[in-house]
């Protein structure tokens, strides 16, 4: 079971889209992992760090989204909010990613979060909450997550 996890985001262009998404993984710090993506449920007990502390080539969970755009000058945007009621309890992980602003996906995804936490009767304590936009020059990609390990 997962003790830590964090928010990351990251931007890049590539040649590809596949290299574009790649470089955005590097852009977030978690370029060098494999990443097994999970669901959007954070386990109880885990404790927030600023960083992911994880070797490279080591598997490690995370929900996250993404854009790749190669629409050229189009604004594309990726976001992750994490809801925790007590530590103790588990918490509500939202992504969300479109042709939007930084500022719109975060409150979308915090607001998917608001709802969750309602549908689950749950006390909602503290939100936090990480999103990037990149105006796509040629092949672009946003990657928000929220990585968990132990």
């Amino acid at each position: 079971m997962p003790t830590k996890f964090t928010l990351v985001a990251g931007s890049a262009e590539g040649k590809t889209k596949l290299t574009a998404f790649d470089k955005a993984l590097l852009s977030a710090g978690v370029g060098n992992m494999n990443l097994l993506k999970v669901s959007s449920i954070l386990p109880p007990g885990v404790d927030y760090q600023p960083k992911a502390l994880v070797q490279p080539g080591a598997p490690l969970l995370i929900a996250y989204s993404f854009v790749i755009s190669d629409q050229i000058g189009g604004l594309i945007s990726a976001a992750v909010a994490v809801g925790i009621s007590f530590k103790e309890e588990y918490g509500v992980i939202m992504e969300f990613s479109g042709a939007c602003s930084k500022e719109e996906a975060e409150r979308v995804a915090l607001e998917m979060v608001k709802e969750a936490f309602e549908a689950r009767n749950m006390p909602l304590n503290e939100i936090l909450v990480k999103g990037i936009d990149h105006k796509v020059e040629r092949i672009g990609c946003v990657f928000a997550g929220v990585p968990l390990w132990s």
